[in-house]
C-alpha cells in the first residue's frame, strides 16, 4: 500500500510539472534584398564631381558604391569606412552619405543591431527634415527596432513617420502587425476603411488551415501518437505510439509478476514519454502554425510591398 501511495504521489508530481503550450506564434518574416532591386533604385545624393572623384576618399567612395550595387555588402562597408576615414571635412553632406551607405549596407545584410549602432554613433542621429532619404532612414530604423524587439523605440519612429509622411504610415503600421503576428491589430485594420480584401483573405485562410494546440495535446493525451497524426507527422505518431505501448506493456508485465521495483522504473520512463509527447505535440502544432503564417504572410507582404525593404525609395 505504501508503494502504491508513493507511486501515485510520483505521478501527481509529474502532472504538476506539465505545462500547456501557448497558442501565440512567433513567426520570422524577413525579405532578402537582390542586386537587381538595388540597381533599380536611384540615389538620393548628387553624383561625385570631378574634383571629388580625384580625391582619395572619392576613390574609396566609388569603390564602395560599386560593391554596394553588386550586393557585395561586406566589401562595400569596408570601402565606405575607408572613405569616412579619409574624408577631412566633418561637416560636409558627403559624410552623411557615407554614414548612410554604411547603415543601409548593414540593414540590407540583416545586421540590424549594427545598423542601429551606426545610427546612434553617427551624424545621422541629428539630420534635419531636409535630409534627402529621410523617408528611407525612418523606414530602416523602424524595421531595425522591430527586428530587434525594441517595440517602444519602433513606436516612437512610427510617430515621427506619421508626422512627416502621414499618407504612408498605415502601410508601415500594417507591416509591423504582420511581422509581429499581432492578430488584434490586423483585425482592426481589416475593419477600418479603405477595404483591404487581401487582408481578409489572409486571415480567413490562416484560420481555416491552422492547427489547434489544445486539440493536438488532448489527442496525444488520449492516445499517444494521435496528436502527431493530427499534424500530419505519421512517423512521429508511429514512434510515439510504439514507445508508449512498449513501456506500458513492460510495466504491466513486471507488476503482474510481482516485480514492483522494475514496474515502477518502467512506468516512470513511460510517464516521461507520455507527458513529453503531450507537450511535444503542442510545440509541433505551434511550429506548424508559425510555418503556415510565414508562408502565407511572406507572399502577401511581398505582393503588397509591405516589407519595409520594399518601401525604400532610394539606394546607392
Amino acid at each position: 500500500m505504501n508503494k502504491l501511495c508513493l507511486y501515485i504521489l510520483f505521478l501527481s508530481s509529474l502532472c504538476s510539472c506539465y505545462q500547456r503550450v501557448s497558442d501565440e506564434i512567433e513567426p520570422v518574416l524577413q525579405y532578402s534584398v537582390h542586386d537587381l532591386y538595388i540597381k533599380a533604385l536611384p540615389s538620393a545624393f548628387e553624383a561625385l564631381s570631378h574634383d571629388e572623384n580625384s580625391t582619395d576618399w572619392g576613390k574609396e567612395m566609388r569603390i564602395a558604391l560599386s560593391f554596394a550595387k553588386e550586393c557585395d555588402l561586406y566589401q562595400a562597408i569596408t570601402a565606405f569606412k575607408r572613405a569616412e576615414i579619409l574624408l577631412s571635412f566633418s561637416d560636409t553632406p558627403r559624410l552623411l552619405q557615407i554614414q548612410y551607405g554604411i547603415l543601409i549596407c548593414y540593414y540590407m545584410g540583416q545586421k540590424y543591431d549594427q545598423a542601429l549602432t551606426v545610427f546612434q554613433n553617427s551624424a545621422l542621429n541629428h539630420v534635419s527634415t531636409e535630409f534627402a532619404p529621410l523617408h528611407d532612414l525612418l523606414v530602416i530604423l523602424y524595421d531595425c527596432y522591430i527586428q530587434t524587439n525594441q517595440l517602444t523605440q519602433a513606436d516612437h519612429i512610427l510617430e515621427l513617420f506619421n508626422q512627416y509622411f502621414p499618407d504612408q504610415s498605415m502601410n508601415l503600421y500594417l507591416s509591423k502587425s504582420f511581422i509581429t503576428a499581432d492578430f488584434s491589430s490586423l483585425s482592426l485594420i481589416e475593419e477600418s476603411p479603405p477595404p483591404r480584401p487581401y487582408l481578409s483573405d489572409f486571415l480567413q485562410e490562416y484560420q481555416t488551415h491552422k492547427k489547434s494546440v489544445g486539440k493536438a495535446q488532448l489527442l496525444n493525451a488520449l492516445l499517444p501518437g494521435s496528436g502527431y497524426l493530427y499534424l500530419g507527422q505519421k512517423q512521429s505518431a508511429i514512434t510515439s505510439f510504439l514507445l508508449n505501448g512498449l513501456f506500458i506493456a513492460a510495466s504491466v508485465y513486471c507488476f503482474d509478476r510481482g516485480n514492483i521495483a522494475a514496474g515502477v522504473i518502467f512506468i516512470s520512463f513511460e510517464a516521461g514519454w507520455y507527458f513529453g509527447g503531450v507537450y511535444g505535440a503542442g510545440l509541433e502544432a505551434k511550429c506548424y502554425n508559425e510555418r503556415l503564417y510565414e508562408t502565407l504572410g511572406f507572399h502577401l507582404m511581398r505582393k503588397q510591398r509591405l516589407f519595409p525593404m520594399l518601401m525604400l525609395k532610394y539606394a546607392f
